[in-house]
């Protein structure tokens, strides 16, 4: 029987905007682009030039500390553009995809180096530090989450229908490599994650963040400095499947289009690096001011309709901008609609399954931090000193307070709540950068 593990710290926002348990497809046609920086710890050097002819899985660029590691194509077609930004920064690789889908086949027969020569490893993650992993690190273990529990994330349980060969398929190779550590939540019930094989199985039973894999490594099995550990999301584990299985790379995903702007929230089968454009076709309100977000509204990155499905995005998410809103007296009214984690507004009577609406703003300033618990999340750290430290530049205090187990992604729902209105996820990313360069 599986180890539960019953997490009481964290919050569950019930945001407006789920997707509908329905599946729609999109062509496999237009410009279809990698980008760099999705796969964050890594330095591009594009390896095709403009008017290549290229395959699916056909390398586009590959890490420069690294060259092993690749990123490939998820379509074939023609190289049209290799976008670079100020001091030549790679912004994207763009192929103009010419709708047959021809792969590239891949017949190596250890795991490790299959994965490198398909490119399938640069989806891969490490800790410490969240970053593209090195192949030349022995992890101790690889974790596997099976749930999101952020607001308007994508139900695995039901991405996962139909492929469940591949699922069990991409856990085997990964057994192959270290011992892996999957996570589950208490409400699912598939077999397919419940009787899953070659790993170890963990519920979690509890708010968001629950479905963090940081936090499932720190109840599981803590890091240690010196030790690494990789992560790898429950949809890329189904794309090793299909390489294990065809021999070929297929980076389709089935993602929620998801939030209140949204017009019917359901979910898209898509390509890794498809154009918004087409994924949000007659979905949005073009006439209002949105924020369209690659990801979830608590980790992902703002985009645009002109932008691409980001590499590790199981969302696409659309929610009001808030820049056009003008609110009558302000934070003083008693807001019978707005979400409060306190009692300040009169929302906290309203019934728990209540959907509610939410914009972008941030609704106040910057302040000094306030030491009132809000930082703390179910981990076994103190959250708020270490926050502290980070900002201080106290490398030695980070090392003492866990910095080599957390993410930014962990701070989400701290960031959330947080009075202060810091930008938590950047200074932990920005802290995390700063000791990756010490210890480099």
């Amino acid at each position: 029987m599986a180890n539960v593990i019953k997490l009481r710290k964290g919050l569950d926002v019930n945001l407006k905007g789920k997707a509908s348990l329905e599946t729609m497809l999109t062509k496999v046609e237009g410009q279809f682009a990698l980008v760099p920086d999705d796969f964050y710890g890594m330095k591009p050097k594009v390896v095709v030039k403009e008017g290549d002819t290229v395959k699916v899985g056909d390398a586009l660029f590959v890490d420069k500390n690294h060259p092993e590691v690749k990123f490939v194509s998820p379509v074939s077609g023609t190289v049209a553009l290799v976008e670079r930004g100020e001091r030549r920064k790679v912004m994207s690789v763009r192929v103009d995809a010419d709708g047959k889908q021809t792969a590239a086949s891949f017949t190596e027969k250890d795991p490790l180096k299959l994965l490198l020569e398909s490119g399938l490893f640069g989806f891969f993650r490490q800790r410490p530090y969240d970053v593209v992993a090195n192949p030349e690190d022995k992890p101790k273990a690889i974790f596997v989450s099976a749930f999101n529990s952020m607001p308007l994330a994508a139900d695995f349980e039901y991405v996962l229908k139909g492929q469940e060969k591949e699922w069990q398929a991409g856990l085997s190779l990964l057994a192959k490599i270290a011992k892996v550590n999957l996570g589950v939540s208490k409400k699912q019930k598939a077999e397919a994650l419940t009787a899953a094989k070659d790993c170890t199985i963990t519920v979690f039973d509890g708010p968001a963040p629950a479905g963090n894999v940081g936090v499932q490594i720190n109840h599981v099995d803590p890091i240690n400095k010196g030790e690494v550990v990789w992560t790898l999301g429950a949809e890329e584990v189904i794309f090793i499947g299909r390489l294990v299985l065809t021999g070929k790379v297929d980076l389709t995903r089935i993602v929620a289009v998801a939030g209140s702007e949204v017009k019917a929230p359901k979910y898209a089968q898509v390509l890794v690096g498809a154009p918004l454009a087409a994924v949000l076709a007659g979905q949005i309100d073009e006439s209002k001011s949105l924020r369209i977000i690659n990801g979830n509204p608590m980790v992902g990155v703002k985009t645009s309709k002109a932008g691409w499905l980001a590499a590790h995005a199981t969302e696409v998410t659309v929610i009001p901008e808030g820049d056009d809103v003008y609110e009558m007296l302000g934070w003083i009214a008693p807001r019978f609609k707005a979400f409060s984690t306190s009692r300040s507004y009169f929302s906290w009577l309203r019934p728990k399954k209540t959907e509610y609406e939410m914009d972008a703003r941030i609704k106040g300033g910057e302040r000094h931090m306030i030491m009132s618990g809000e930082y703390e999340f179910p981990m076994d750290i103190y959250a708020g000193y270490l926050v502290k430290a980070i900002i201080a530049g106290d490398i030695d205090r980070q090392e003492a307070l866990g910095i080599y187990e957390v993410a930014p992604e962990d701070f989400a729902i701290a960031e959330f709540v947080d009075s202060s209105k810091l930008e938590l996820q950047r200074i932990v990313r920005e802290g995390l950068d700063i000791l990756r360069k010490e210890n480099m």
